[in-house]
């Protein structure tokens, strides 16, 4: 899809964000982004429309929270349900505020995703996707979810491996409370731009071939892939929904284990 387009990482910029004080800053730095977005989809004959930004709020307090939302943002990622989930109880003021949870989720944390999350971007076991599923009924809620693929191969990663995907997928029409409706990744950390690339490449290649035996009532059409430092390399090889934080936000200044609990890489950049 990137034909010869040889689009950078900003991998480099970590702890260079400058801090959105304002709704104008947020304003500012949502235009910008989207900008970004439009011209990485230029470069290869896509429609801007396809791409959907999601903003990361994590580790970010309620205030901040709430200028992003004067600012526009109606949907916002969180990494840590248990942090969304207080967000959340503090914020229902907002009605048409929604919630996506993006970060690997135990068990027996899922009944906190069914009572308020509209959106779960990290489901890779049927473990959880039958303990969403039955808290989601218990709710009268439904769920709209992605299957997390481990593409970079690291085994600090969480996510199926990619031969995994195809037999998961099989068993998910038994969890009727959940919507599949696409897959998701995070890329290597690394400055290097063509070895990201190659991550978001997999993910598109994994989902045409899947395309070809998907059960019926699940979707493919999202591909959540790309984050401040590459999201414009991921819309370059498909990625339909890009999760970007500190570009929006601010740089976070807790170190990567607070983010990424049992995760080893560096300094993920959402």
């Amino acid at each position: 899809m990137s034909g010869s387009v040889d689009t950078l990482t900003n991998h480099d910029q970590h702890g260079r964000y400058p801090e959105a004080t304002t709704v104008e800053d947020f304003a500012h730095k949502l235009t910008a982004v989207q900008q970004r977005i439009a011209e990485a989809c230029r470069r290869v004959g896509r429609d801007p429309a396809e791409v959907r930004l999601l903003p990361v709020s994590k580790t970010k307090p309620e205030a901040s929270l709430r200028l992003a939302y004067a600012a526009g943002c109606r949907t916002l990622g969180e990494n840590k349900v248990q942090e969304a989930h207080h967000k959340w109880e503090a914020m229902q003021d907002l009605t048409d505020l929604h919630w996506s949870v993006i970060g690997h989720l135990q068990t027996n944390k899922a009944k906190l995703v069914a009572r308020f999350a509209t959106e779960f971007q990290a489901l890779d076991s049927l473990r959880l996707a039958e303990a969403l599923d039955r808290r989601l009924q218990i709710e009268g809620r439904s769920l709209d979810v992605f299957v997390q693929v481990n593409t970079s191969g690291e085994a600090s990663k969480y996510g199926l491996a990619p031969a995994d995907v195809a037999a998961f997928l099989q068993a998910l029409p038994n969890y009727s409370a959940l919507r599949v409706r696409g897959l998701m990744t995070l890329a290597l950390f690394s400055s290097e731009a063509e070895r990201v690339r190659q991550c978001f490449i997999l993910l598109r290649t994994l989902r045409e071939q899947l395309r070809q035996s998907v059960p019926v009532g699940i979707s493919l059409d999202e591909l959540s892939m790309g984050m401040s430092g590459d999201y414009e390399i991921a819309i370059e090889e498909g990625a339909t929904v890009v999760r970007v934080g500190q570009a929006i936000f601010g740089a976070r200044p807790m170190p990567d284990s607070y983010y990424w609990p049992g995760e080893v890489s560096l300094t993920r950049q959402e």
